[in-house]
């Protein structure tokens, strides 16, 4: 069961990805930036647990996941250490994801050869 509401609600937020791109004047990156605000903001008001609760992977893997990261990061360095963990929080929070994802980005490109769109 876990795997079908992993499936469903990360399923949903890629949905609604897709409408907006098909249906608005939005370019890609726009959507991208409000997925992450999105997901900062949910965080924040701890909206996101819940979905984290129902979805787990379906909803940390995906953007609004990344920005809840942030978000939970950043309120809790802020709580250990004050003004300077505004700062802090959200690197030492995803630092890792961040990392991943460029080594992973680089071997992908040396394997596959990526072109630019024309």
């Amino acid at each position: 069961m876990e795997y079908i509401l992993a499936f469903v609600v990360g399923g949903l937020i890629c949905v609604i990805g897709q409408i907006l791109m098909d249906k608005t004047v939005l370019t890609p990156a726009r959507i991208l930036v409000s997925f992450v605000t999105i997901g900062v903001i949910l965080g924040f008001l701890n909206v996101y647990d819940f979905v984290i609760q129902i979805g787990k992977a379906g909803a940390t893997v995906p953007l609004p996941g990344f920005g809840y990261s942030l978000a939970k990061a950043t309120m809790k360095e802020i709580d250990t250490k004050g003004l300077i963990g505004a700062f802090t929080g959200g690197i030492k929070g995803t630092s890792g994801g961040i990392t991943a994802s460029i080594i992973f980005g680089y071997l992908m490109s040396l394997i596959f050869n990526p072109k630019t769109k024309k």
